[in-house]
């Protein structure tokens, strides 16, 4: 037999919301549930409602269904079984624990407030390039929270103490009835801690807790890059109800540099030279982040030529050899020249033109293969 339609099911709309979608699988589950109706059509139903459900109320699950229907979520991970598969329907109380609990502020059958591990933080930290590569120890200062010096921590007034609840007796959990059955949820009064403060600290207002900066020592390796993360353990928000510290992770951010670049272990410059360096070839003093080395340009170097200096690169932070600098020669062509170096210029252009294609294999090469190309469009 098909199924019907989950939208129908639950007697909701094709665009209703999740709130929409738990007050009708509730309504349906007090109604149907085994624990409070006995008889296999009340089963039946129950069940064909808790499926509706679980898929609509799922949104990778319902988006398929929408697309596909009963076939886009049959067989899927987390399906559910055939007609006479029960078993994991659970008690009632469970099954209005996880759909409804935060109805009433808390989940049912959980307890009062336990004790929570604090939220990890993140500082940024900007390096600069030699930095970065060489490694070093930087102190930061961050926020963090104390306990209050004037109340000790429990957010009373000095002089006063917390009260044990009145509404829970100090257990952090109140019985609330609902009909038939009854659930236990997380005191509204106190929030699950137990205890009520009825004149708060002024320092703190009641929270046990100020914020003040505490200075930390970061030990940078070298090696690092943009986008590595350092993490102090312990060193994050502190955590509530005697729970543990977070992790403070200290999120590292290269500094763009003057002249290298960096990429992996090998680092990058460009190093500009004048056309008769390039056509006499010598030698060129470059940088590199540990001093200088002097870098042997051969005669008719053209423009875009990558010469390595290995070992001059950055050793990586996670081990591996030391990677290279790599050298690209640009070319620059002179600017402003006076009448007699204009003529001078075109003197050697003429000399250097009665040499064909010796001295500009590559102009010569180009303008062959146009008049090749023209030839061949009749041009």
């Amino acid at each position: 037999m098909s199924k019907r339609d989950y939208y129908e099911v639950l007697g909701v709309q094709r665009n209703a919301s999740e709130a929409d979608l738990k007050k009708a699988f509730r309504r349906l589950a007090m109604k149907y549930h085994p624990d409070r109706n006995g008889g296999a059509d009340a089963e039946t139903k129950f069940k064909e409602a808790k499926e509706a459900y679980d898929v609509l109320s799922d949104a990778k699950k319902r988006s398929a269904y929408d697309q596909f229907g009963h076939a886009g979520v049959e067989g899927a991970p987390g399906g559910f079984g055939g007609a006479g598969d029960f078993g994991g329907a659970g008690s009632f109380s469970d099954i209005f624990g996880d759909v409804f609990g935060d109805i009433f502020g808390g989940r049912a059958g959980g307890g009062g407030r336990r004790a929570q591990r604090g939220v990890d933080l993140r500082y940024d930290l900007s390096l600069t390039l030699e930095e970065a590569v060489n490694g070093k120890d930087v102190s930061i200062r961050i926020p963090t929270q104390v306990d209050c010096q004037f109340c000790g921590g429990s957010g009373a007034k000095p002089g006063t103490k917390p009260k044990t609840c009145p509404t829970c007796g100090g257990v952090g959990q109140v019985r609330m009835q609902q009909g038939f059955f009854s659930i236990q949820q997380t005191c509204p009064e106190c929030r699950g801690t137990g205890h009520v403060i009825e004149e708060p600290c002024s320092h703190c207002r009641g929270q046990g807790r100020v914020q003040e900066e505490k200075t930390l020592s970061v030990k940078i390796p070298a090696g690092v890059d943009t986008g590595d993360r350092i993490r102090l353990a312990g060193e994050g928000d502190r955590g509530e109800l005697g729970g543990p510290p977070g992790d403070l992770y200290v999120q590292v951010q290269v500094q763009p540099h003057p002249i290298f670049t960096r990429e992996d272990s090998n680092l990058y410059c460009q190093v500009p030279i004048g056309f008769v360096a390039a056509a006499l070839g010598g030698e060129l003093e470059v940088p590199t982040l540990d001093g200088k080395v002097m870098l042997k340009i051969p005669a008719g170097t053209q423009t875009g030529k990558m010469f390595r200096v290995r070992g001059k690169g950055v050793k990586p932070v996670r081990g591996g050899p030391v990677g290279d600098l790599i050298c690209k020669v640009v070319i620059e062509t002179p600017v402003n020249l006076t009448e007699r170096q204009q003529e001078l210029l075109r003197d050697f252009e003429e000399s250097v033109r009665e040499g064909g294609s010796r001295h500009n294999p590559q102009s010569h090469s180009w303008l062959d293969g146009v008049k090749s190309f023209f030839e061949k469009m009749g041009l």
